[in-house]
């Protein structure tokens, strides 16, 4: 059994590549946020008033959203992943 290269279906990609840079600036935006926040939460608290739950997430929530934007960042640059 053989496979022909025509009878085969291209790929098509789940995302429409034309939408890559807006997903960046948006995911990379709100990453920069929660980043910032986190940054904040860390100077502005003392040893007494911390919360690892709180630290941990907000962390969690500004990684995800920043490795996103930047695959997607990736993507609109050319450097397919």
């Amino acid at each position: 059994m053989t496979f022909q290269l025509e009878s085969m279906a291209r790929y098509v990609s789940p995302i429409n590549p034309a939408v890559f840079p807006h997903l960046t600036v948006v995911l990379l935006g709100i990453g920069v946020f929660f980043m910032a926040w986190f940054f904040v939460y860390e100077v502005t608290s003392n040893k007494f008033t911390r919360d690892l739950y709180k630290e941990l997430l907000v962390s969690l929530v500004a990684s995800v959203f920043m490795g996103f934007g930047v695959m997607f960042l990736l993507l609109w640059v050319g450097i397919f992943i």
